[in-house]
């Protein structure tokens, strides 16, 4: 085995997901993520964990969604909920065969899916949960790479010194939770939106950061009050459908206007899910400089230097004050616009990065 799979699993364990003796394990693994979930189990085991292992697969999915008159009703798993309910960390190690094995799914059908599956989503969310990918041949292609080159590139942005990189975003974190109004500025990009009374996370790969993504990268926090237009070139693939050039336009906080160049109806069926659909739960600032390209893969994309991102959906409840509800909703979907050129981010007014650079960074232009 690849020694990078068995620190891939080390990081994974003891610093992503805190795992101590006795705790509860629940193991999703995709199918071709095989020898990541072994390496895991062998960490899980020396730390006198218990493990149950799961297997998640699109096409099983894909099948049984396909199945059956298209007007069931679809119901959540009552034996999923119960699982999740008494887990104490839950790890996801995707790395599928086919990244579009549900393209054929009829739209209402995967919303039906998403809102049959908030119990579980929301007991999953309870837990100490973690999810990163093992790098396969299906997500090298849709990355445009080589095997060997996709494999570099999966562990450059993996294998960080976290606690460095947590130390340098903590700056964003400060300007963030001192804040009161974010304005991104770009071409086709002008939009404000409230920060007031939130707490933004410093998304260091670890549940002790409140983070969940591994790799991760990036600050986020919850934002509302959202005005203006903005333009998302960066593609992506939503739903096992291809999506690039999305414009949103909001008023009084809600999407009220929307265009795709390739992939509106995913849009659609997105902003269609239900009320909070039509919202943004989520406002993040990506800073993993091991990132360096796009890969059509949203756990690496929205991570990468020189991105934001924004999501509609659901708001994380550790950007929210005690006691308040963000927003609500079954759907929790990002998408990336690249602030490399001509594009300034405010804080209250101020340039906090100009071209995807950082003030605290060097070569930052001040004006």
């Amino acid at each position: 085995m690849d020694d990078r799979v068995r620190e891939h699993a080390e990081v994974l364990v003891d610093w992503s997901a805190r795992v101590e003796a006795g705790d509860q394990v629940v193991m999703d693994v995709a199918e071709g993520a095989h020898d990541l979930a072994v390496a895991v189990a062998a960490e899980l085991g020396k730390r006198e964990a218990t493990l149950l292992s799961t297997y998640g697969s699109s096409e099983v999915s894909r099948a049984f969604l396909r199945a059956g008159d298209d007007d069931r009703e679809l119901a959540g798993s009552d034996p999923e909920l119960a699982m999740l309910s008494a887990a104490d960390v839950y790890l996801r190690v995707g790395g599928g065969r086919n990244t579009t094995a549900l393209a054929d799914v009829d739209g209402d059908r995967r919303t039906a899916a998403r809102k049959a599956g908030t119990a579980a989503r929301e007991a999953r969310m309870d837990t100490d949960w973690v999810s990163t990918v093992h790098p396969t041949r299906s997500l090298a292609q849709q990355a445009g790479m080589a095997y060997e080159e996709y494999q570099e590139f999966v562990y450059d942005a993996v294998l960080r010194d976290w606690e460095s990189l947590a130390d340098e975003m903590a700056n964003m974190k400060e300007v963030l939770d001192a804040g009161s109004e974010v304005r991104i500025e770009k071409d086709r990009t002008d939009l404000t939106m409230s920060i007031e009374g939130r707490t933004a996370v410093n998304s260091a790969a670890s549940v002790a950061y409140d983070s969940h993504n591994l790799p991760s990268g990036e600050v986020f926090t919850a934002p509302h009050a959202t005005e203006g237009e903005v333009f998302f070139e960066v593609p992506m693939t939503i739903d096992a459908r291809r999506v690039q050039g999305v414009s949103l336009a909001f008023e009084d906080g809600e999407v009220v206007d929307f265009a795709a160049e390739q992939g509106e109806e995913a849009i659609a069926d997105v902003l269609d899910t239900d009320e909070g659909a039509r919202r943004l739960g989520e406002l993040g600032i990506g800073m993993n400089r091991g990132i360096d390209r796009f890969t059509d893969s949203i756990l690496f994309d929205e991570k990468m230097g020189d991105t934001v991102h924004l999501a509609v959906g659901r708001a994380y409840d550790a950007c929210l004050p005690d006691g308040e509800a963000g927003n609500d909703s079954a759907v929790h979907v990002d998408l990336i616009t690249d602030m490399s050129e001509d594009s300034r981010l405010f804080v209250d007014g101020e340039v906090v990065q100009r071209n995807g650079t950082f003030r605290w960074e060097d070569g930052f232009e001040s004006a």
